[in-house]
């Protein structure tokens, strides 16, 4: 999304083919440790293969992470292992896109406080979670009146 076009996007999600890869790769590495001749790298190659397998699970079971419920009253509604969780504007405390260097390199992180069961919950989403940069996210929060900038 460049800084030209309309904010009409109103859901996001970790990109099928990034799962569907991730689920290929777990398959390959779960026959691989059948083949393989030793213990100790059937078990190595059989613990890689149990959390690609796993880490597609999730990802599948979190589809969509975010969704954005336009309206009078728009509702920002977060998936998660245990369902999902829906926040209006007013249980939003704040949102914000924060960086931080791993490995050499910088890495956007979208961070949204809520109020959560009358608790304060951070929830944070990388890349993975968004499938865009999470400055397009935020940029559609305070496009819909979800966060301010």
């Amino acid at each position: 999304m460049t800084a030209s076009e309309p904010v009409s996007r109103l859901q996001w999600s970790t990109p099928p083919l990034a799962l569907v890869t991730a689920g290929v790769g777990g398959i390959v590495l779960a026959l691989a440790a059948v083949f393989t001749g030793d213990a100790p790298s059937r078990l190595l190659v059989g613990l890689a293969a149990i959390l690609l397998l796993v880490l597609t699970a999730v990802g599948l079971r979190q589809r969509p992470r975010i969704t954005i419920v336009p309206g009078q009253r728009p509702v920002l509604v977060v998936r998660g292992l245990l369902g999902a969780a829906e926040y209006p504007r007013e249980r939003i405390l704040r949102a914000r896109v924060v960086s931080f260097r791993r490995l050499g390199r910088k890495s956007p992180n979208l961070e949204i406080d809520v109020e959560h069961d009358g608790e304060d919950r951070l929830l944070i989403f990388g890349r993975w979670d968004l499938g865009v940069h999470p400055q397009d996210v935020l940029d559609a929060l305070v496009a819909h009146g979800l966060a301010t900038h």
